[in-house]
């Protein structure tokens, strides 16, 4: 019998008993919960979280107790993206559930096969512009029709992005207006491009993407970002690694590093905001905005409040110099003055 399924290069070794001493140093960080696989999407609503592991389910799960409430199967791989959408158009209701896995399909009522050309990575809707955007391994960003959610019949394309040289791991946005929008789209070589999105006026319509700024700060691949607009400041929250990074993107082209958190012992994947509501011993109850992450060291949940807006700083006071007179010198002090002036 081959031995050769059993032999682990001694850096591997070395990496996992590191991860696992950081794991040790890391889990009373924010309120961890441990999970039975490895998060690869995740999506929060009104208390709850819909969390898709590397298996072919989806687990519904209470944020507080930590208690599996529900599964939803329906994929044969891995399933890797998740996003809501409304079942009335514009109600907000959030009803309907789409997923997206490595068997190339996306599900809901209906079921689009051979979307992309590769593994299906990640989704992001917008919900009063009916519109699914999705990213993929084959380095394309495609625009999906969301105006009949519940029509049986696969998904109409509407557009497409084919700029990036690298597979497409996360993508993040808002609507601007009616018929426009902001979208951050990062890839496996670590570029983060930001496009303006326009609906144009043909029939049946379609979306134009126009290229804003592309952010290279990150040296490695991103594994997830959120753009955290509705947190009343306008951050790029990034995971590159086990590294959490929060920019104040307010001028594009110049993004400036807020915070650098080592957050998890393995990459992180997914990035959420919860919008937390607690209730005090007043009685009354408090909405707290979290950072929620999810990480291939099977913890989800590691919550963190997002970064403050940095305060101004004052222009600091010109220092005072006070002169020393020669009394106040030591009488070796004074000789060695002496001798310096002898010298000169």
């Amino acid at each position: 019998m081959s031995t050769d399924n059993f032999l682990v290069a001694e850096a591997q070794l070395v990496i996992e008993q590191a991860r696992k001493e950081k794991a040790e140093r890391l889990k009373t960080l924010g309120e961890p919960l441990e999970l039975s696989g490895k998060a690869l999407a995740l999506e929060i609503k009104d208390g709850y979280a819909w969390i898709a592991e590397n298996t072919s389910r989806i687990r519904k799960l209470d944020l507080e107790s930590g208690k599996t409430l529900q599964f939803y199967k329906g994929h044969t791989g891995p399933v890797t993206s998740l996003a809501f959408c409304d079942r009335i158009v514009g109600s907000g209701d959030q009803e309907i559930l789409i997923t997206g896995s490595w068997d190339n399909t996306k599900q809901q009522i209906s079921c689009t096969p051979k979307a992309h050309a590769d593994f299906v990575k990640c989704f992001h809707v917008f919900p009063t512009l009916r519109l699914l955007i999705s990213g993929s391994s084959d380095k394309v960003v495609r625009f999906w029709d969301l105006s009949q959610p519940e029509n049986p019949e696969p998904l109409k394309s509407i557009g497409s992005i084919s700029s990036h040289t690298r597979p497409v791991e996360c993508l993040d946005g808002e609507a601007t207006s009616d018929t426009s929008a902001i979208l951050f789209t990062g890839d496996t070589m670590g570029v983060v491009k930001v496009w303006n999105l326009q609906k144009d006026t043909r029939v049946p319509p379609r979306w134009i993407a126009t290229v804003k700024e592309t952010i290279t700060h990150h040296r490695t691949r991103i594994n997830e970002l959120r753009y955290g607009d509705d947190l009343g400041e306008p951050y790029l929250i990034t995971a590159a690694g086990d590294i959490l990074r929060t920019y104040d993107v307010s001028e594009l082209d110049q993004p400036e590093l807020l915070t650098e958190i080592d957050a998890h012992s393995h990459d992180i994947t997914v990035i959420k905001l919860w919008k937390r509501k607690t209730t005090k011993e007043d009685g009354k109850t408090y909405i707290e905005p979290w950072i929620v992450t999810t990480s291939l060291d099977q913890t989800f949940a590691n919550l963190l409040k997002p970064p403050q807006p940095p305060l101004k700083s004052e222009p600091a006071p010109e220092p005072k110099f006070t002169a020393v007179s020669h009394s106040e010198l030591t009488e070796e002090e004074e000789r060695e003055l002496a001798e310096l002036m002898e010298d000169d």
